[in-house]
């Protein structure tokens, strides 16, 4: 079996490519980040096919002239700039993974080859997750930051062209299932987590610390979980924020100053050292296909709090690993907030349940066997029908 995997930046693909490499059936990864980062992920140069121009234009986009940018809408040039390319990158192979949105050229190539089409959404139904971030935008009349309609006509057709959607969640499974989209077309297989880079460290403090780690904007519902810890205000407490903000929650940002402590981004080989000093992760995301941070913050000995849309359901077990709770309720995240608060040893609990849940299930080698596993299946399917 060879499996060529085509993606804008890295994602999880370089995870995935790293799988198909170690049992062998990589055949070649297509991106656009420059070949001695894949180097470091351990895919071998020769297995690399790099469209540096496409990273280069979608990092300098800001600084190129106005005129240029107020013709071209970024998203919508750099996906088709970047899918045009890979398009002539690929070649013959049993199975095409292309990342959802950048890849319908790359697709059509490669069933004209003979491939069978994998499309990678790692969020939700496009259509869906449009709509639910439309309306939180206008909840707090915010200047919306959607994807551009092209994008969506172009990654619908990505659907309905692809033989098989690969999902990470039943969350994403069930808004494609509610758009009307074939089960049998669905694959679901969650992410996983290095074990090498991801280690519980001992506690330093006695504090109660509440930890947030990625970017901050409206999407991750990172208002809610500010306005519920300023609500609880609770004595010898912390809200750790590790990330970058995006300008459109600013306003918040500044609301709520001083109830919270920023850290800013740092390297993902740091982020443990975080995660150890944290007593709980909250998660309040309106829509997310499975952030993988709560699998980073799981295996370092943090119970969990994230909304059902964040794809945690799969990996936390509601009151035992964690929490689940549903979107946009402040109230919610107050109540399990509070209640880890008041009892340590169920706290303490959780975390190691937690810990022990992604160690025995939700490493990136899980994850490889299960999605080779899956692709196994579809091209004996094949071999079963001729």
């Amino acid at each position: 079996m060879k499996v060529t995997v085509s993606v804008l930046g890295r994602f999880h693909a370089f995870d995935l490519a790293g799988q198909l490499l170690k049992r062998g059936h990589l055949h070649r990864l297509i991106t656009s980040y420059p070949k001695f980062i894949a180097a470091r992920f351990g895919i071998p140069k020769e297995k690399v096919a790099s469209i540096l121009a496409a990273e280069f234009i979608k990092r300098l986009w800001p600084k190129f002239p106005e005129f240029i940018r107020n013709i071209y809408n970024s998203q919508l040039f750099i996906s088709n700039f970047y899918d045009i390319l890979a398009s002539f990158r690929v070649s013959k192979s049993d199975i095409f993974v292309g990342f959802s949105s950048v890849s319908l050229y790359s697709l059509r190539k490669a069933k004209k080859k003979g491939a069978k089409i994998i499309l990678e959404r790692g969020s939700s139904h496009i259509v869906f997750q449009n709509d639910i971030l439309k309306e939180e935008y206008e909840k707090y009349n915010l200047k919306p930051d959607l994807p551009h309609p092209k994008i969506i006509e172009k990654e619908l057709r990505e659907y309905q062209e692809a033989d098989y959607v690969s999902v990470p969640s039943s969350f994403v499974k069930r808004t494609f299932l509610e758009k009307g989209f074939p089960e049998n077309k669905l694959i679901r297989v969650p992410y996983g987590v290095n074990l090498s880079q991801f280690s519980q460290l001992p506690k330093n403090d006695d504090v109660f610390r509440v930890v947030f780690v990625g970017g901050m904007s409206i999407r991750k519902g990172f208002h809610y979980l500010l306005s519920a810890f300023s609500e609880l205000n609770l004595p010898n407490s912390e809200l750790l924020l590790v990330g970058s903000y995006n300008n459109e929650i600013k306003y918040f940002f500044e609301k709520y100053k001083g109830k919270y402590k920023w850290i800013g981004a740092v390297p993902q080989s740091e982020l443990h050292k975080y995660y150890s000093q944290g007593s709980v992760f909250v998660l309040p995301s309106i829509e997310e296909g499975l952030g993988m941070v709560q699998l980073q913050a799981m295996v370092c000995g943090l119970p969990v709090v994230c909304t059902i849309n964040t794809g945690g359901s799969d990996i936390v077990r509601d009151k035992v690993d964690g929490f689940v709770i549903p979107v946009r309720d402040v109230n919610a995240l107050k109540e399990k907030i509070f209640y880890l608060y008041k009892n340590p040893d169920v706290l303490k609990k959780m975390g190691q349940s937690a810990k022990q849940r992604v160690v025995s299930g939700f490493t990136w080698d899980d994850y490889g066997e299960k999605m080779i596993e899956e692709y196994e299946k579809i091209l004996n399917a094949d071999k079963n029908y001729d």
